[in-house]
Formats: structure tokens, sequence, C-alpha cells
């Protein structure tokens, strides 16, 4: 006895069946069973008459189906919506049967479809997925500040509701573009841009999607700014390393333990977007702000931020820290950011701390606790150590939830 068919599984666009080739026509006609969606099984009888057509909307029933017709020698055919390998039936098909069985022939994916109508290349894109699960995914996602990201609503949940609630709750609403699309490869498929006020449609067609896409926040007006604690989605941010900064909970938390004087010399090592410092600066405008950051381009970012909140640091540095710090006054207050050489760099900050000086460290993980704390305690500096664990309320159902952001301990020294 011979192998058991295999079997064509064969995309379908938005279109129907007006939008498979002739060759795939071939091969449903040379197909017994055939299954597809309810919605398409009247056409198909038509069509294919004679026919064995089985429901792909029960996946257990179908597959057995399948099987048994391989048994029988019988050519079995799928028609599946966009690529079945993308959310799509081709999974159960390849766990039961093995890949070697199926001939895989994709339509578009609603991926390919949403990014082709606004002609924007997609290979920087992230997708996250909606249906059934709750939004701590879309959470992460989020955190990372993709380029474009694909949400995959679930229309009984609220559809792209949740999404807007979950950016606003982020304080990421100027940070994206938000395109509502409906019904991609549909004669009467529809896009919207939606900007942050405007209404969700009421006749919202269940085959959708939300395509959200980065944007430079807008050049904000300073004077109507809150005095601190900025929204994380104002300031820019490294392209290559989006998310990468400071929350604004902890940036508030920073700030106090700072104790900012109304004069003095503030140095921001490893300064990141500069919010820190660049926040100290609103709230004590004489401060002297020395932002030092080696990350390539750093310097650049942070005037950039800094001339977008109309403030003017003393200087910018881009570099090592520890290398550039003769160039730097003594200091009133010091920040230190991440970095392996984080203790070589606190032992310099020590030597030139003024008296009355603060220094803060603000630590993502346990580990740097046990060699920095040493130093502030042999240096005869007054220690207090935080832990901040900060959650943001989010969307959930008709209620909120509360979504933990990272810990983050902070060591602080006060020198008599």
């Amino acid at each position: 006895m011979g192998a058991e068919p295999g079997i064509a599984v064969i995309g379908v666009g938005a279109d129907g069946l007006d939008g498979l080739t002739p060759a795939q026509w071939r091969q449903l006609h040379d197909a017994d069973p055939v299954a597809a969606s309810p919605r398409l099984l009247p056409e198909l009888q038509e069509r294919l008459p004679g026919r064995t057509l089985l429901s792909t909307r029960e996946p257990g029933p179908l597959l057995d189906a399948l099987a048994a017709a391989r048994q029988r020698g019988e050519r079995p055919a799928v028609l599946a919506s966009g690529d079945p390998l993308w959310f799509g039936i081709g999974r159960r098909l390849a766990e039961r049967f093995g890949a070697d069985a199926l001939r895989v022939q994709p339509a578009p994916s609603a991926l390919q479809l949403a990014f082709a109508r606004l002609a924007r290349p997609w290979q920087d894109a992230a997708w996250v997925s909606l249906h059934g699960r709750d939004d701590q995914a879309l959470l992460t996602a989020l955190g990372r500040r993709p380029p474009a990201l694909v949400v995959l609503t679930d229309a009984g949940a609220g559809g792209p509701a949740p999404v807007r609630q979950l950016l606003q709750a982020q304080g990421l609403a100027p940070a994206y573009e938000l395109w509502l699309m409906e019904r991609l490869g549909h004669p009467a498929e529809r896009r919207w841009l939606l900007e942050a006020h405007d209404p969700l449609p009421a006749d919202l067609d269940p085959l959708h999607l939300v395509l959200l896409l980065a944007r430079p926040p807008e050049r904000p007006d300073p004077a109507g700014l809150p005095r601190f604690g900025l929204a994380d989605g104002l300031w820019l941010q490294h392209d290559d390393h989006p998310g990468l900064m400071t929350k604004r909970e902890v940036r508030i938390q920073l700030l106090a333990d700072l104790d900012l004087p109304d004069r003095g010399v503030l140095w921001d090592l490893g300064a990141g977007t500069g919010s820190i410092g660049l926040e100290a600066l609103r709230l004590c405008p004489a401060l002297a702000l020395w932002a030092v950051e080696r990350r390539s381009g750093g310097a650049d970012l942070i005037r950039a931020n800094a001339q977008r909140l109309g403030l003017q640091p003393t200087a910018v540095l881009e570099g090592e820290a520890l290398a550039l710090l003769p160039q730097l006054p003594d200091p009133d207050r010091v920040v230190i950011g991440g970095g392996r050489d984080r203790p070589q760099l606190l032992q310099a900050v020590l030597q030139r701390l003024r008296p009355g000086g603060v220094v803060v460290l603000p630590l993502a993980t346990l580990e740097p606790l046990a060699g920095l704390r040493p130093l502030l305690e042999e240096a005869g500096l007054r220690l207090s150590l935080t832990q901040l664990q900060i959650s943001r309320g989010v969307p959930l159902a008709e209620g909120t939830r509360l979504a933990p952001l990272n810990p983050v301990l902070v060591l602080r020294g006060h020198r008599p």
C-alpha cells in the first residue's frame, strides 16, 4: 500500500472563493472531501456539486474525517482564512498529520495586507493577539516601544477600545498612530487613522485589527506641562532601544530622593534620554546640570529633549563617565545610572562629592547592592534603601487591574 494522499491547504482572502486562482480551482475539482468555513460551504456546494463538504468550525471532528479520507485513498483539501499557518488551522493539521503531508498555499495574511495598504515596510513589525487572552502580552510589547505593532483584537472583549485605554494608561498615546483596519482584502474593506478622542465606528465589523505605528511625540508647549513627572511618551528615545528609560513613577521618586537645592551642581551620569536631569532642571532652573551618556548619539538625544522642553543644560557630554569626570566641577547632587563600572564610578564620585551632597543610585537588580553599599558606608554617608514596586491601572473587561512595572531599588547616600 502506498503513502496516504497529502492534504491541499489553500488560503482564502476576505474576497472569498472569487480570489482563488485557476490552478487552485483545479485542485479543488480533483479533491474530495473539501473543508471550509461555514460561510463558504453554500457557494462550494453550487460550484463543486457531488463533493463531500466538511466544516472547519469544529477542528476535532474535522481532523478525524480528514484522517479517514486519507486512509480511503481520497485527496482532501482544506480552505482556510489568509495564511493557514498564522493563527489558522494549519498548526492543528501539522500536529495531526505532519508537515510532509501538507501542501500549503497561503493567501496574504492580515499583517501583509495592513502594511500594504499603507505602503510601509514591515520587517521591523511586532504583533500580539488578544483573542481569549489578557493584555499582558500587549503591555510587554509596548514596553519595548516597537516601531510598528499589530494587535489582533478580540471583538467580544471590546475590540480596539482596550488598546486605546492601555495606551492612555501607559502615557503612550502621543507616541503612536492608531490605525483601525477592517475586512482587509474584502471589496468593502475600510481603514481609519484614529486620534485620541475620535469615536470608534459604531458599525465596526468583527473582522478587524489594530495597527500601531510609532511617531515622534509632538513638540510640547513647556508652559502647559506639569512641573515634574512628565509622561513617558513625551520623551524622544533611542530608535534601537526604545522603552529603555526611567519610568515616570521611578523618576518622581528619584527627584524627591535627590533633595534638590535651588542652586548647585547636578551630575546625571548614564543619563539615557536625559529625563532625570532635565526634570530636575525644570524644578530648579538655577542648577548647573552636567549630563553624561556613553551611548553613541546619546548627547544629541539629550539635547533634543532639552530643546523640546525649553531647557539649557550646562553641558551634555558623550563618552565614558570615568574618563570625563575630570572635566566636571565638584557636584552637590549625583544620580548614577547602570553600567558595569558603577563601583569605580561611585568611588570617583565620593572623592568629589561636596559636604551636604547626595548621591542616588537606581538598581534594577539586587546583585550590585552588595558592592555599592559598603562604598557609601566606608565614606561615612548616611544610607537609605527603598524598593519601588509600581503598578499601573489597565483596563480589564468592565473594570481595572493593576499591571506591575519591574521593581527598582533606590540606594541613597547623604554626606553630612
